[in-house]
Formats: C-alpha cells, structure tokens, sequence
C-alpha cells in the first residue's frame, strides 16, 4: 500500500494500525470474491462436461461443486451484512444457567460445546476467562473469548434465551424437561474514549481459582474480582495464572459490559449491543431445541429451523447467524 511507504506514515501509530487493518480487510473480501469465482467456474465447467459428454456420472462432482459454490456465496454475503461499529471486534460470550437446575448446567455445557466447536470450524480461538462448574453436573455460568475477524459480528445473532426440550438423562422416570440458559454477546473493545472508568470507582477483589485449570489452580489468590460501584457491575477473571494478567482481562471485560450499557442507555432499552437478555425463562427464549419428541432446532425471531439438530450441537450454527442477520437488516 502506498500511504504505508509515506513519509511519517508511523508519526502518527494509531491511525496507522487502524488503516492496516482496513487494508487487510479489503485484501480479504477481495479474496473472498476471488474464491467464489472459482467455485462458480469450477461447477459451471462440470456441467458443461456433463452436457457435452451427456456424462451423468459427473453428477455427484456437479452437486458437490455446487454446494461449495453456495456456501461462499452465503460466507461472502453474510460478510456484507457486518456493518456495525464493533462487527468486526473479537467477541466476549458468557452463557448462565437458568429455570431447570441440573438440568439447565447441563444445557450450558452443551452451548458451551456448541459455540467451541463453531468457533474451531471457523479457525476462531475460544479462550475460557471465567467457569463456575454445576454442583451435579454440567456449567452454571462459563464466560469466553473468541478470537476471530468478525467474531462479534457473527456471535450477536445469539443474545438471548436458549430452550432446550429433551427426556432428561438425570430423570430416572425418564420423563421430558424444558430447560433455559441465556447467552450473552460483548464486542471485545480496548481502551475506548466512549469509554471512561474512574480507578476510584472500582473495588477488586482477589480470590483464589476453581474449578477447571489444573496444578496451579487453587494455590495462588491469582482470581480477579472487579466491582464497578457506579453501575454495579461485577466481573471476575481466573483463566490465568498471572493475578496482573486476570486483572487485564477483567478490565477488558468491565470495558465491553460498560459500552453494553451506554448503548443501552442511548437507546432507552436494552438492545443494541447486548441484545434482549431479560428472566432466563419461558416467554423469552430466541430459540428452541427440541430432542423429543421431534428433532428440531426453530429460531423464534427468524423463523429458520432444521430437524438435523446433531449438526447444529455440532457447531452448525451458521444458517442461524446468516438468516438473523437478513433478518436484522430488515428491521
């Protein structure tokens, strides 16, 4: 790029930064683009062969090339719809058990399976900052970072209130419960001038680390608690082994939870960012996944379903994100 080789170019390092990354994010749509050429020539020339050899057995390369071809088309399209100010931001993903008790720890700890997995097919790294285990099984609340261009622009289509209906495995009736978790979406923002926190204002805590984290866990007071008095806020960090590097991220997290409420502030009701997180229960679910007594995932906004509810608990998420963001845009 030419400004980069500009005299005083660097003068000024964070605008900069800032112009490098947009480069690189035009080298990569440019790419995209590049990609979804290929694939269309690559199934265009496929039928033609077929056509000219009348070859049905070309038809399973065909329908293969095919598939390929549409799902860089929905990649690239989704891409477009990532507008927003904070869509290409990492993303801070907190899930919390609600109504069903060992069951709804339980449901956590699938979403929790579900959104790594979706983040790995993607080449996303999950990093978890904060995990409370259930007291029988599963997860009562779980808070991660995913690592990835876009991530939250991608992960906001799964603010809300998540349903699960299945035969519960810790029934030994064997009788059917509907359990909830909610799920919450943070751009990850580093130091932002939106965002002003006075040290005065903060109380921390230290405390030592449970649950997941091996021979140094519970050996150190290395866990970080932040309190915002102000707001009331709480966040705590123990993925780390470092109390300074725990401290680091909580901020980042107090910082991403504080533009959650400006925003929230702004628009005189909880939307925006944060998405509509209200009681995890009955009458404000997003989506629904139901094991029995049908197979069925149905996004309540969007109305997108699939009965290939093993795909989706799997990572397949994507037809969900793609038709909320269609969705969103039309609001």
């Amino acid at each position: 790029m030419e400004k980069s080789g500009a005299q005083g170019f660097w003068n000024d390092a964070e605008a900069a930064q800032k112009l490098l990354k947009e480069e690189k994010d035009l080298r990569k749509r440019a790419e995209s683009f590049r990609g979804l050429e290929e694939a269309y020539d690559e199934a265009l020339l496929l039928i033609e062969l077929a056509e000219e050899e009348d070859d049905n057995s070309l038809l399973p390369d065909i329908k293969k090339a095919a598939a390929h071809f549409a799902t860089a088309y929905d990649n690239l399209r989704t891409a477009t719809l990532l507008s927003g100010e904070y869509d290409k931001n990492n993303a801070i993903l907190s899930l919390h058990a609600g109504a069903g008790g060992t069951e709804a720890c339980d449901w956590v700890g699938m979403l929790l399976r579900m959104y790594t997995r979706w983040a790995d097919a993607r080449g996303f790294s999950a990093q978890i900052l904060d995990y409370l285990p259930g007291d029988e099984a599963g997860v009562k609340s779980v808070t991660m970072e995913v690592i990835g261009d876009a991530a939250y622009g991608y992960l906001k289509s799964e603010k809300g209130i998540h349903r699960l209906v299945r035969l519960s495995p810790f029934d030994t009736a064997g009788k059917r419960h509907t359990s909830f978790a909610s799920c919450d979406i943070m751009p990850e923002i580093e130091d932002d001038a939106t965002v002003e926190i006075n040290p005065e204002e903060l109380r921390i805590d230290t405390f030592r680390s449970s649950g997941a984290g091996g021979q140094h866990v519970n050996t150190t007071d290395s866990a970080i608690r932040i309190t915002h008095i102000p707001s009331g806020i709480t966040v705590q960090c123990q993925n780390e082994r470092s109390q300074h590097k725990n401290r680091d991220v909580a901020m980042k997290m107090l910082r991403a939870k504080l533009l959650d409420l400006k925003i929230a502030e702004k628009n005189e009701m909880l939307s925006g960012v944060r998405g509509e997180v209200k009681d995890i229960g009955w009458s404000n679910q997003i989506r629904s996944y139901v094991f029995h007594p049908y197979n069925m995932v149905k996004d309540h906004r969007t109305n997108a379903e699939t009965g290939n509810i093993g795909a989706v608990m799997d990572g397949g998420i994507d037809m969900f994100i793609n038709a909320y963001l269609l969705w969103a845009m039309e609001q």
